[in-house]
């Protein structure tokens, strides 16, 4: 285990880079929000995942394994699951439990390490109740006509995450106008099913609870009143985060609910927003249909993880070209933690610079090359902490997008006519051969064989 070291953090509490100090040394505690399991996630929803497999992994790296425990949470109860099952004519256990197998699936594909612990919403209905109660009992909360609400205005320094005026946070919030609301800006905690739609028994009649009481829940239930990190997008800073807060603070009577709070940044598609409406919409699992899983993870990590990135397919099929490199170098060296160099855990140790991280990474890379050994290891451990390098060569080199269609003996009689257009001097037939092949998606190798004839070797290329 590497010693103790000074890290870094952004906090959007504080709006500057503190120096991470766990409440407690031997257990280090992380929570992220995680998927609402209605639909495919998409890449988007990778970035968060990413981000903070890096830092979980950082943890176990500095405080050990033991001692770093990481949340993530899976919704399973929300209104766009609830209209999603009623559309498809499922039940919404099978729904749910279809959903999160896939995203299992996916974000394994990605590279990434299982939390500790994953709790589902709907198996921690019981502490979601004991936090309203608590909440009615300190004057924080009331009851009206079957619902539950956080009243703001009983929290003086409400809204201290975001830092936003209050115009602002209530057209943010986007707020339902109901009679019963004391004010504008108090939101949900429980509130009454519908025929057809789940719910559970409670003090205030059947019903199902808020979303942002979830995760105030369930932190708790599995990290306490109190703990070190709490992450997600940035799209949650508000309300879910600065609700959160509110919930677990006046619930436990505690001035913080976590120490740090990080939010990665907003991601967008070949320079514009996703959505489905601009066709642009790229669901992790078909990405993985057209890439390597440590493809989309190290063009995730690329940018740093505050920073808008900018998601293109100019921007992956660079990542995989220089993939490709290190590999062909770091699967022929023994990965070991201790080999990794100072100047790399100073880079994460910054904030997660990733950026400053890779620069290390490829100037390892280069040694490499010119025949330093201890380049290359330190290059496979480096690449080890970040999820990198988990593949063997051939499982690497031997991988095909499942969307390209090859006939493979199409491209040999294409490849062989090449040749022989060569060898007959006529270079405009083989140029066209060429043109047609990499049109097709396929990456030619030319090179001679012991006789001197000319050898071509092939690969696809998305």
């Amino acid at each position: 285990m590497a010693q103790p070291t000074p890290l870094r953090l952004y906090n959007t509490l504080t709006r500057q880079k503190d120096i991470f100090t766990p409440i407690d040394r031997a257990h280090v505690r992380l929570y992220v929000c995680g998927p609402t399991v209605y639909d495919f996630a998409h890449i988007g929803n990778a970035r968060p995942i990413i981000v903070f497999d890096v830092l979980y992994r950082l943890l176990r790296h500095v405080y050990g394994e033991a001692s770093v425990t990481y949340v993530r949470n899976i919704t399973d109860v929300d209104d766009k699951i609830n209209a999603r099952a009623a559309e498809r004519g499922i039940t919404i256990r099978e729904l749910t439990d279809e959903t999160a197998r896939i995203f299992h699936e996916d974000v394994a594909a990605l590279g990434c390490l299982k939390p500790d612990v994953e709790p589902r919403a709907t198996e921690h209905i019981a502490e979601m109740i004991a936090i309203i109660e608590k909440l009615i009992a300190a004057g924080n909360a009331y009851a009206a006509e079957g619902h539950v609400l956080f009243s703001v205005p009983s929290m003086s320094d409400y809204g201290r995450l975001s830092r936003r005026p209050l115009d602002e946070m209530l057209a943010g919030a986007r707020v339902d106008v109901a009679a019963y609301k004391r004010d504008d800006m108090d939101f949900v905690l429980w509130k009454p099913s519908k025929d057809g739609e789940p719910g559970w028994d409670s003090p205030w009649g059947f019903g199902r609870p808020g979303w942002h009481v979830e995760c105030s829940a369930m932190s708790w239930k599995h990290l306490g009143e109190t703990f070190d990190i709490h992450g997600g997008g940035i799209d949650l800073v508000f309300p879910h985060h600065e609700n959160e807060i509110a919930q677990s603070r006046c619930a436990f009577g505690h001035s913080i609910m976590a120490s740090v709070w990080m939010h990665n940044g907003f991601l967008q598609v070949e320079g514009e927003k996703m959505s489905k409406s601009l066709g642009n919409f790229i669901t992790i699992n078909a990405a993985l249909s057209d890439w390597q899983g440590e493809v989309i993870r190290f063009n995730m990590l690329k940018t740093h993880y505050r920073q808008p990135i900018d998601w293109t397919v100019a921007s992956l099929r660079e990542t995989k070209r220089e993939l490709d490199k290190m590999y062909a170098i770091a699967s022929q060296y023994a990965a070991s933690p201790a080999m990794i160099p100072p100047e790399f855990m100073a880079a994460l140790e910054d904030d997660l610079n990733m950026p400053e991280a890779i620069t290390v990474l490829r100037r390892l890379y280069s040694e490499a090359v010119d025949g330093v050994a201890l380049a290359g290891t330190r290059l496979a451990s480096c690449g080890q902490l970040l999820g990198l390098f988990q593949k063997s060569l051939p499982e690497w080199i031997g991988w095909h997008p499942a969307s390209a269609a090859i006939d493979e003996l199409q491209v040999q009689r294409l490849i062989n006519a090449r040749i022989a257009a060569r060898k007959a001097k006529d270079f405009a037939e083989s140029d066209r051969i060429r043109d047609e092949l990499v049109a097709m998606g396929i990456q030619l190798r030319d090179g001679k064989g012991p006789d001197g004839e000319l050898i071509t070797q092939w690969e696809v290329k998305v």
